[in-house]
C-alpha cells in the first residue's frame, strides 16, 4: 500500500487511498474524497451505499429520477499497478473513462519511448514507485472523463468506493 500512497502523492491526488478495488474484472486502487455535506445528508436520511449494480438500471426510468441519492464521494484518480508499461493500456482499459488513470510501475522501470508515447497519447499517466522513498512522476494523467460522459458503471463505482471508505473509517459512521 505504501507504493500506492507514494504514487498518489507524486500525482498530487489529495484524498483517501482505497486499495484493492475489484469491479467487473478490473483490479485497481482509487483515490477518493468524501463529500462531507452529502455524506451527512445521506446518513441522516438513511441512504446507505447502494452496492447492487442492477438497482442502477432503474435510473434509466424517468419516473425514478426523484429517488436517486447524490454521490457522496468524488473520484480523484485511479491507480493500476503493473510490472511493465506494455501492460498499461490493457490495465487501464475503460477505467480511463471514469477519472484520471495512472499506472504504477516498479521504481527501476526504465523509460522507453514506446509504449510511453502511447500512454501519453491516451492520457494515461505513469509513476515509478517503490515501497520506500518518494515516487517519480513520469507522465501526468489527463482527465478524459468529460469526453466519455457519465455512465451507470461510473456512478455505481462511486457507491462501491463510498462503501469501502465507510468500512475502513469508523469516524464516518459515528452517530449513524
Amino acid at each position: 500500500m505504501q507504493q500506492l500512497e507514494h504514487a498518489a502523492s507524486a500525482l498530487g491526488w489529495d484524498g483517501r487511498l482505497v486499495p484493492d478495488v475489484e469491479v467487473l474484472g478490473s483490479r485497481f486502487a482509487a483515490v477518493a474524497r468524501v463529500r462531507p455535506d452529502v455524506h451527512r445528508w445521506r446518513r441522516e436520511h438513511g441512504w446507505a451505499p447502494e452496492l447492487n449494480p442492477t438497482w442502477f438500471r432503474s435510473w434509466s426510468e424517468p419516473a425514478m429520477h426523484d429517488q436517486l441519492p447524490v454521490a457522496a464521494v468524488d473520484l480523484l484518480g485511479i491507480l493500476v499497478p503493473v510490472s511493465h508499461a506494455r501492460h498499461a493500456l490493457r490495465a487501464c482499459g475503460t477505467l480511463m473513462t471514469l477519472a484520471p488513470c495512472a499506472v504504477v510501475l516498479p521504481p527501476d522501470h526504465r523509460y522507453r519511448p514506446v509504449p510511453m508515447l502511447e500512454l501519453d497519447y491516451y492520457g494515461i499517466g505513469a509513476v515509478n514507485a517503490g515501497f520506500d522513498g518518494p515516487a517519480e512522476l513520469v507522465i501526468s494523467p489527463e482527465n478524459r472523463a468529460a469526453e466519455f460522459g457519465s455512465s451507470m458503471f461510473g456512478r455505481w463505482l462511486l457507491e462501491v468506493l463510498y462503501s469501502k471508505m465507510l468500512e475502513h473509517d469508523p469516524r464516518l459512521t459515528e452517530n449513524a
